[in-house]
C-alpha cells in the first residue's frame, strides 16, 4: 500500500524526469519519493548523454552522425522511461540503469 501511495505522488515527477533537463526537478524536489529518484537518475543519464553526443557535433562530418544518433537513442528511450513512469513501472533501462544506481545523492 505504501508502495502505491509513493508512485502516485511521483508519478508526475518521474514521468518530467526524462524530459532534457528537467531531469533535476525529482532529484530536488522529491529526494524522499524512491519512485521519482529511481526515474530522475535515469533520466539524467540521458541527458548526459545527450549532452556528450553534442558535444560530438562539432566535428565536421563524423560527429554530426554521431550526434543524430544519440539524439536518436536519447528520444527512443526517453519516451519508453516515460512510458514506464505513467503506467507506474520500476522499469530498468539497460546500461542507464547501472550507471544511475550509482549516482548518491
Amino acid at each position: 500500500m505504501t508502495q502505491d501511495k509513493e508512485v502516485k505522488e511521483g508519478k508526475i515527477f518521474a514521468v518530467v524526469s526524462y524530459w532534457l533537463f528537467l531531469c533535476i526537478l525529482p532529484l530536488i524536489l522529491k529526494k524522499d519519493n524512491k519512485f521519482a529518484v529511481f526515474h530522475g537518475k535515469q533520466g539524467l543519464v540521458l541527458f548526459i548523454f545527450l549532452v556528450a553526443g553534442f558535444i560530438f557535433n562539432i566535428i565536421p562530418f563524423l560527429g554530426q552522425l554521431v550526434y543524430r544518433f544519440a539524439l536518436f537513442i536519447y528520444l527512443l528511450l526517453s519516451l519508453w522511461g516515460t512510458i514506464q513512469a505513467l503506467m507506474g513501472n520500476y522499469s530498468r533501462i539497460p546500461l542507464v540503469s547501472s550507471i544511475a544506481d550509482k549516482i548518491i545523492l
